[in-house]
């Protein structure tokens, strides 16, 4: 279950929509559930596995497995990678943390009531326009997520996600019945679900496997983290079925939530990354007790946006605390403050910093795109080679169990040839598109 919270989040409700918009919608929504089901799954199981098998932090279980298997201890390299990646990705994925905090305080307190999308839009520029404001909302955001690790993970994340994760999927659910009782919902539907073959690119192949691999959580250490903590009687198939299953159900749900009112409102598909707070607040100013419904959403969203922080943050936390031979709740405190000053380069990026660009990117867009469209991949295919040619087939066949031995043997044959080939082109064309 928590691994669960850490899959459900920003990644599937804010992240997913303006992803899918800005790469064409329903060609990419293909490209997406495909990218899931025949490479997240595979790569989610071996992950799992491979933490569960380690009993470490990701440097230490890889370290411990190579060494199992009598190769070079130096393939801790990927564990650190994870890590690398899990931090950068916190760069950004912090501040959009504390926007949704922000939202949370101004759709409780009725500052949504009547907004068109004109006073949407101007009113999510103006929080662009207030570092103060965003650092303030971010540093809680992290320090919240710290004091929770600091506590101990499982028992607190399992009890939220238990009872909070069905009711924001229930909210989303009203707000989609809300989209179709207008005539919106038929383009929205439309855009997510008829796909025009002809936009389809190595570039939307590359962020397709970047948002599968970001939304599910794989090769960002959290997963490996999550998978140490599994008691061994716990299936890890069904556990990777569950996340899969979950994330999949509200990625979709999320963009029949958004599409359909950026077409009701005439916005573009293409928002970008404010695309939900400049639609969202529209939908519930006009909804029957819309201060109640958006602070409730916003309330959830939150939850969702911590449990998912927490699941980049612990990986980071338990491994300072081994190298640094220190206590969890100071590597929390150490870890979580190390977070807050680089999100602070992110929130500037969107205000003081904004003119500095690089290959046409802002801080912030070189960041998500090093992080998300190159890291996770190449993380992803170092996690699967790792599973496939080092540790030996008997060990994870110990440790996957499958309800009939052709299953392994295919999920196996995956992880060993195809998948890797599958990334490295996928990867290669698209860096070079």
């Amino acid at each position: 279950m928590a691994a669960v919270g850490f899959a459900i989040g920003l990644g599937n409700i804010w992240r997913f929509p303006y992803i899918t918009g800005e790469n064409g919608g329903a060609a990419f929504v293909l490209v997406y559930l495909g990218c899931v089901l025949l490479i997240g799954l595979p790569i989610l199981i071996a992950e799992i596995a491979l933490g569960r098998r380690g009993q470490g932090d990701p440097p230490t279980s890889f370290s411990a497995l190579a060494r199992s298997a009598g190769v070079s201890e130096r393939w801790a390299w990927v564990g650190h990678l994870n890590l690398m990646t899990a931090f950068l990705i916190m760069a950004t994925y912090a501040t959009v943390a504390g926007w949704v905090l922000a939202y949370l305080w101004s759709a409780s307190s009725n500052q949504f009531t009547g907004i068109d999308p004109a006073g949407a839009s101007d009113y999510f520029a103006r929080l662009l326009e207030e570092p103060s404001r965003m650092f303030l909302w971010m540093a809680l955001g992290l320090f919240t997520t710290g004091m929770i690790i600091a506590g101990g993970v499982q028992q607190g994340i399992e009890r939220a996600v238990r009872f909070l994760m069905p009711l924001l999927f229930l909210l989303m659910l009203l707000l989609v019945g809300f989209n179709a009782t207008h005539p919106s919902f038929g383009a929205g539907f439309e855009y997510l679900f008829r796909p025009d073959f002809g936009r389809l690119t190595p570039a939307v192949f590359l962020a397709a496997v970047g948002q599968a691999f970001f939304s599910i959580g794989v090769a960002m250490a959290g997963m490996m983290i999550f998978g140490s903590y599994l008691p061994k009687g716990q299936s890890i198939v069904r556990c990777g079925l569950l996340i899969i299953l979950a994330d999949t159900l509200i990625a979709l749900l999320a963009g029949l939530m958004i599409f359909p009112l950026v077409f009701r409102y005439g916005l573009d598909p293409a928002g970008g990354v404010g695309l939900i707070f400049k639609v969202l607040p529209v939908a519930f100013g006009q909804l029957p007790y819309g201060s109640l419904v958006g602070g409730l959403f916003f309330l959830l969203l939150s939850v969702a946006a911590i449990t998912s922080m927490v699941g980049f943050v612990e990986p980071l936390v338990a491994t300072f605390a081994r190298v640094k031979a220190i206590s969890r709740i100071r590597s929390a405190f150490y870890v979580t403050l190390s977070l807050v000053a680089v999100s602070l380069v992110s929130i500037l990026s969107y205000s003081t910093w904004s003119e500095l660009r690089l290959w046409g990117l802002d801080l912030n867009g070189i960041t998500d795109f090093v992080s998300n469209q190159v890291m996770l991949p190449v993380g992803g295919l170092m996690i699967a080679v790792f599973a496939g040619w080092v540790v030996s087939k008997q060990v994870l066949a110990d440790e996957i169990q499958f309800s009939a031995p052709w299953q392994f043997s295919l999920w196996h044959g995956l992880i060993k040839g195809l998948l890797p080939l599958a990334i490295l082109v996928i990867l290669i064309s698209g860096l070079a598109g």
